[in-house]
């Protein structure tokens, strides 16, 4: 019964955030020019994740990933965990990322 409310409560964030991540590929992304290092893009990462993982996890795995597409960060082929990393809590979030 709680996993249920869980994604309940989930379902708006979830769209809303992949309906502004929609918007800012097809239109701000356009001006701010192609310059991420990594492939899949930062923002397809970061729908990817929401998608797969919910609002939660999936944005603080998005954000993870924006943190480290910057000058000296990481760069190459980086797709989506299969899985949630073990020790993710939803009350310690930044674990879901890998920030390094």
């Amino acid at each position: 019964m709680l996993k249920f409310i869980g994604r309940v409560i989930d379902f708006p964030f979830r769209w809303t955030a992949i309906g502004l991540i929609t918007i800012y590929r097809y239109s701000l992304s356009a001006f701010m020019g192609r310059t991420c290092r990594h492939l899949p893009t930062c923002s397809e990462f970061t729908l990817l994740a929401i998608k797969q993982y919910g609002f939660w996890p999936g944005g603080w795995m998005g954000l993870a990933r924006i943190v480290r597409c910057r000058p000296g960060g990481s760069d190459g082929f980086d797709p989506v965990p299969e899985n949630l990393p073990q020790k993710a809590v939803w009350y310690a979030p930044w674990r879901y990322g890998r920030w390094k």
